[in-house]
């Protein structure tokens, strides 16, 4: 299970529960619950219960027998009323007590003639382009009258129809990611441009209902930029976060190299739209006074080759918005805010580009299409050097012994979590996640020296890390391959008895037929349940020197599937599967007849 703070959605079970015992255990083995902690709040409508205890006999919760593995431990799950509940577990004269408080998830409901608490849109101040549509929302009780008063506008808002909502991304996680009707409370909205320009101000919200109105003012002011001059930003940091939204809750775009500049179009809270369409953080950029929006000519293009890497330049007049998507045999490189003026591009017999094409696909956009000789790609870098790109792409691995097909293959091994404030998971005895990770790692990192490997662990022993800190040694060794290791947990809605098996996950396209590899040899050798294969936006997933792919071995919190998780034996086959695929997987990328072998 990964840290909390990438986008797990809650996968958190990294806590030890403060639970009071009635009775002191007068086994080796007491009564215990390390999930959920007493005094744990959530939205979810059910929560399971993980812990142990001796054996033989039998746990009640709330006078309910439950099940349990041939080892004592368990983790049956509850349905949750709004509130306060409480459970009540027992084996034999041991007692423990826990409470769990059901938030609602529901947006505020009004209460009298009043806008629901915290509903007003926008909620943060924004910034947007004249004729552009601008919205505003709020909850209000059914059949009132409701508009607000912008600038020297007066916006009527309308009730909507029953309106829809999509839960988290992690709902995916337990196949509960349905979209879901919210009929409790009435949103309504409406929309308008405007034509002059400057802050206009906190919209003046009105509510009219059985002949009483009330006024409240809005939180977010609302500004409308001049065309010109625009604001022109220049990214500050070694790789800007770029979304599609104003928020972390939209999806990742290409990150935009250090140097980058782009005109602002929009603004929304501390996020900026830039003019090719991405969003970032004002704290990633900097203002470039006095710049006219950014744009560019191209015309000659060089390839050269050196130190496994083919490095294409793009002499530009000026940094601008890139993006790229990875394809079967395809690499696809697009700029913005540019116009070609391409007569010539040099580009020998590279070793790994068969053909390079380009077009202007769009006024201002020119997609550049390199053409590979090899299906899987083995790693990219971009990067500004002044006001060139430089686009960096890997060599395939030399073949140094078909024998021993790991040979002078540099390998980076992640086991996750660590240090005293990270456990991870914890299964039902209480065993920390992190402490299973490093013992597998160990074992993999033993069996892949053997075979030639050179291996790279982050961590050692029980480090403190960061996903960003593991990140940073991933691009700065640049290995073959990057695998992290974890073992899983689920949302509190999921079903942790019924839920097991091998999940992997993949970001980059160049590391999708390794994490299937990887996850199908797994499944087979070792007969373990499939949780499943995820395009998923992790950390350490996203890198892209290398094929990076996360694999979570098992789940911690079924009781089960721990047995087998901590059984000494079986890890050291997991550990032997783990190198037979990888050993596998690399023979078969290297040795498939590609021209570059």
């Amino acid at each position: 299970m990964v840290r909390l703070g990438w986008v797990s959605g809650g996968l958190g079970l990294a806590f030890v529960s403060g639970l009071s015992m009635t009775a002191i255990a007068q086994v080796n083995q007491p009564l215990s619950v390390v999930y959920p902690p007493d005094g744990h709040e959530t939205t979810a409508n059910q929560i399971f219960l993980i812990g142990t205890a001796p054996a033989g006999g039998v746990v009640t919760v709330n006078g309910q027998t439950i099940e349990r593995s041939t080892a004592g431990h368990f983790a049956p799950s509850f349905p949750l009323q709004l509130g306060d509940n409480t459970f009540t577990l027992r084996y034999q004269d041991q007692e423990l007590t826990l409470h769990v408080t059901r938030q609602s998830a529901d947006p505020p409901t009004p209460v009298g003639v009043a806008f629901g608490a915290g509903s007003l849109t926008p909620a943060v101040n924004i910034a947007r382009l004249p004729g552009e549509v601008v919205c505003f929302g709020a909850i209000a009780p059914a059949n009132a009258t409701v508009s607000t008063r912008v600038g020297n506008q007066t916006i009527p808002l309308l009730p909507q129809p029953t309106a829809t909502d999509l839960p988290p991304n992690s709902a995916v996680l337990t196949a509960q990611n349905q979209p879901t009707a919210i009929a409790s409370v009435t949103n309504y909205q409406g929309c308008t441009t405007f034509t002059q320009t400057g802050v206009l101000g906190q919209p003046d919200f009105n509510l009219t209902l059985n002949g009483q109105t009330i006024h409240q003012t809005g939180t977010g002011a609302v500004e409308i930029l001049p065309p010109v001059p625009a604001q022109v930003i220049e990214v500050t940091s070694d790789s800007g976060t770029a979304r599609t939204g104003p928020s972390t809750d939209y999806s990742r775009l290409t990150p935009l190299p250090k140097g980058t500049r782009a005109a602002v179009t929009g603004r929304e809270g501390d996020w900026l739209r830039l003019d090719y369409g991405g969003w970032m953080r004002a704290s990633e950029t900097q203002t470039i006074p006095n710049l006219a929006p950014p744009r560019t000519l191209i015309r000659s293009i060089r390839a050269t080759e050196q130190d496994g890497w083919t490095d294409i330049t793009f002499p530009l007049q000026v940094p601008v918005p890139v993006s790229v998507i990875q394809g079967d045999r395809t690499f696809t490189l697009t700029l913005y805010n540019t116009t070609a003026q391409t007569d010539t591009i040099l580009l020998n017999d590279d070793r790994l580009i068969e053909r390079l094409d380009w077009q202007q696909i769009a006024p201002g956009q020119v997609q550049y299409t390199f053409n590979l000789k090899s299906q899987q790609q083995w790693g990219y870098k971009l990067r500004y050097e002044g006001t060139s790109l430089v686009l960096s792409l890997r060599h395939p691995p030399q073949v140094q012994n078909p024998q021993r097909p790991l040979t002078g293959i540099r390998i980076l091994l992640d086991p996750g979590h660590g240090g005293p404030e990270d456990f991870g998971a914890r299964g039902p005895t209480g065993v920390p996640e992190k402490d299973v990770t490093l013992t597998v790692s160990r074992l993999l990192r033993d069996e892949l020296v053997a075979r030639g490997a050179t291996v790279y662990m982050t961590r050692e022993g029980d480090a403190d890390l960061y996903p960003q800190d593991r990140v940073d040694m991933i691009n700065q060794i640049e290995p073959t391959l990057a695998l992290s290791l974890h073992y899983n947990a689920l949302p509190d809605s999921g079903d942790a008895i019924h839920t097991a098996g091998v999940g992997s996950f993949w970001y980059n396209a160049q590391a999708h037929s390794l994490a299937v590899a990887l996850h199908h040899d797994l499944v087979q050798q070792l007969d373990r349940p499939s949780y499943g294969v995820f395009w998923n936006n992790l950390a350490l997933t996203r890198p892209t020197v290398a094929p990076c792919v996360l694999l979570e071995l098992g789940f911690m919190i079924n009781p089960v599937e721990f047995e087998w998780v901590t059984n000494s034996e079986d890890q050291r086959k997991l550990a032997t599967a783990l190198a037979d695929s990888l050993t596998n997987w690399v023979k078969a990328q290297t040795s498939s007849g590609d021209r570059h072998i």
